[in-house]
């Protein structure tokens, strides 16, 4: 899948769990007749791939959609999703 959006802010890469998982997000504004706006997860060496990139510019970005079911303290099932990113090119303005 892919999405073309405009990129509205760059987050900085974090280090997470004793591996030090690295995650870095993007937030970004599809260009379509209902807006949508979106957070674009980049992991491990994929998170280098937002370093020359920056707010305003128009992206194309490759995607996987992941899901995971949680059941929580009280037996209730939440499924969390993340938009996960593993391309992304620029677009000309």
């Amino acid at each position: 899948m892919e999405i073309v959006a405009k990129i509205v802010r760059i987050k900085d890469t974090q280090e997470v769990g004793q591996n030090a998982f690295k995650i870095r997000n993007v937030h970004v504004v599809t260009e379509e007749q209902y807006s949508q706006t979106l957070e674009v997860q980049f992991v491990q060496d994929k998170t280098a791939e937002l370093d020359s990139y920056k707010a305003g510019d128009k992206v194309r970005i490759q995607i996987n959609l992941k899901g995971k079911e949680v059941t929580k303290d009280n037996g209730d099932i939440a499924v969390y999703n993340t938009v996960a990113g593993w391309k992304i090119e620029k677009l000309a303005q």
